[in-house]
């Protein structure tokens, strides 16, 4: 079962039960990419930011959400990705590989 990078209406998580193929996982795959971008992007933001003199109240708390917002997808990706790769490692008996 694979995590999606969404949830539904009411906050809970949603899961996929894919072999990796479809229109559905590559839609998830594109939003995972996306997510982590903007990530990327909020973090050169803020760098440059935290340069400035000073921060009013009103852009801490801006800049506290999307941190917020930004960390949470990229937790989600990787605890789904994390699940993709344990499969993984289960389908191909999970011994050592050296």
């Amino acid at each position: 079962m694979r995590l999606l990078p969404w949830v539904t209406d009411d906050g809970r998580p949603c899961y996929l039960d894919t072999n990796g193929e479809g229109w559905l996982s590559a839609l998830a795959d594109n939003i995972e990419t996306s997510q982590l971008a903007i990530g990327k992007e909020l973090l050169r933001q803020i760098g440059a930011s935290l340069d400035a003199p000073k921060l009013s109240d009103v852009e801490l708390r801006y800049l506290a959400a999307r941190l917020f917002e930004a960390l949470s997808d990229a937790l989600r990706v990787a605890d789904s990705r994390g699940g993709r790769l344990s499969e993984a490692d289960a389908g191909d008996g999970g011994g050592d590989r050296s």
